[in-house]
Order: C-alpha cells, then sequence, then structure tokens
C-alpha cells in the first residue's frame, strides 16, 4: 500500500482504514481524506474526521463521514441492544460465518421501521441464528406474526432457542425449507398483500426473484428491506465479476427503475435498500 504515509508499526485497523478509504474508486483521495493528525513512525492514532467527497461537481461538493473503527464504535455505543439481543450476538460470534449476522445498529432501525410502520405481520427471507428476526419480534404487538424463512437446520435451531428466552416464540412462524418455496406457497395461500414488512438477507442469486414474491405479499404502504446492496464495495469494482456480485448490481439497477416502489438506499451495515411499495 504506497499511501505516502509512515504505517510503520501503527495498529492493524489505521491501516485498513487508510488503505480502503485511499483505494475507493469514486473517491478523490486529495479531497477524501482529512486527517488531524499525521501517521508518523510508530503511531497508533487514528484518523480523525475521514470526509468523502462526490467526484461529480453537481453533487456540490458534499462532504459525507466515512466511518472509521474508532468512530463506529462510538456508533455501537449509541445502539439500545436488549439484553437478549447481546446475548444471541455474542453466542452467534463464535460460529462458524458468524458475519452473516447483521449489526446491532441494523438491527435497531428495522425495529424502528416496523414500530413506525406500526407492523402486525412481517416476513423474513434468511434468518440465520435469528438477531434481526428477534430483534423484529420484540418490538411486534402480542398478536402480531413474523414469517421466518431459513433453510440452515443448525441455526434455525439456535433462533428457536432465543425466541423461546425472549418469550417471543407465539409471534415467530418458523419455515425451514427454501425461502422461495414458502413465499410462493403464502401467495397460493392466499395471503398477498397482506403483510407490512418483510426484510431480505439470504441468498444474493436470488434478490430479484425474492423481491417479486414479496411485492405480492406486502400491502401498498408496506416496506422491503433489502441488505448487502453494497455487497463489501464489490459492486462498484470492475474487477469482481463473480455470480452474487452481479446479481446484487444486476438488482441494483433493476430497483432504481423500479416504479412499483419508493427507495432509499442507506450505507448502514453492507448497505440496505428500504422500499416502500406504492
Amino acid at each position: 500500500m504506497s499511501t505516502g504515509l509512515a504505517l510503520n508499526r501503527c495498529s492493524i485497523s489505521v491501516c485498513r482504514t487508510a488503505g480502503t478509504l485511499l483505494n475507493r474508486p469514486t473517491v478523490s483521495v486529495v479531497r477524501s481524506l482529512k486527517f488531524s493528525h499525521r501517521l508518523i513512525g510508530n503511531c497508533s492514532i487514528a484518523p480523525a474526521d475521514p470526509v468523502v467527497v462526490a467526484e461529480d461537481v453537481k453533487y456540490g461538493n458534499k462532504e459525507v463521514i466515512s466511518l472509521t473503527p474508532r468512530l463506529y464504535d462510538y456508533v455501537l455505543s449509541n445502539v439500545r441492544e436488549p439484553k437478549i439481543l447481546r446475548q444471541l450476538r455474542e453466542e452467534t460470534s463464535k460460529m462458524r460465518g458468524s458475519q452473516m449476522q447483521v449489526s446491532p445498529d441494523q438491527a435497531q432501525l428495522l425495529a424502528m421501521l416496523v414500530q413506525l410502520l406500526g407492523a402486525e405481520r412481517c416476513i423474513e427471507v434468511g434468518v440465520y441464528t435469528g438477531y434481526s428476526s428477534l430483534a423484529v419480534a420484540l418490538v411486534l404487538p402480542e398478536s402480531g406474526c413474523l414469517v421466518a424463512c431459513e433453510r440452515d437446520s443448525n441455526s434455525l435451531e439456535v433462533a428457536k432457542r432465543y425466541y423461546k428466552l425472549a418469550g417471543v416464540s407465539h409471534k415467530v412462524n418458523v419455515k425451514h425449507g427454501l425461502a422461495a418455496e414458502s413465499l410462493k406457497s403464502m401467495i397460493q395461500n392466499g395471503e398477498g398483500s397482506s403483510y407490512d414488512f418483510a426484510f431480505v438477507d439470504a441468498d444474493k442469486r436470488m434478490y430479484q426473484d425474492y423481491f417479486e414474491l414479496l411485492l405480492q405479499l406486502v400491502r401498498v404502504g408496506g416496506v422491503i428491506v433489502m441488505d448487502n446492496v453494497l455487497w463489501h464495495g464489490r459492486v462498484t469494482d470492475p474487477l469482481v465479476n463473480d455470480a452474487k456480485t452481479i446479481s446484487i448490481r444486476n438488482f441494483n439497477k433493476k430497483l432504481m427503475d423500479d416504479k412499483r416502489v419508493s427507495i432509499s438506499m442507506v450505507p448502514i451495515g453492507d448497505g440496505m435498500t428500504i422500499c416502500r411499495k406504492r
């Protein structure tokens, strides 16, 4: 990494942060990094106030904060995470594939969206160990229902155990199997346009299929949230063309032109797009 900065013996987080920001393809390096201190010699000083600026001048040189590890720790310290969710997160962190779990700030946003909607009927596609579904179930009214679709039986057992510990099992309808088949079955059973909210965090190659099915199940005014729409930044890298990345790129492009929904892509976690059915 040839940044021109003396990174000798600096912390790994500083190196990663500097490397990530300085190599962003859509950001002007000279204008995008602002340091209150230079990284010198044997330092361990994290960059302060890193700012990204859109290269297109038509955006008016708008400066947007880019999260450093230190700043992200500050964000997480301001998340109101229930004890049961923290317990599940910590257990999941020791499991294989733990990176699939949504972050606490994402889960808090999902729960707030459900509350703002006054949602009673929700769907989750891709449960893993249940962190996001538990966050949603906790804020649903006692009469509420969350359909939780997951194909992996081992991770689903963890989720079910925590639904029980949290006292929300009666709100969660677990569907073990392929999510697309579960959603099609729900449509065939006459459940179209009866759900208020849906969250998708599953097979990226199936995003368009999941979205089309959920549009049939969610009511007008309801919300569908799609996770991983920034896909670790790979969506902007022309050298990355694997099936999952291409699928997300294509999905994002189609969504831009989809007049059936209002959309807002937010850079939280790995990127989420909030879609409101018109």
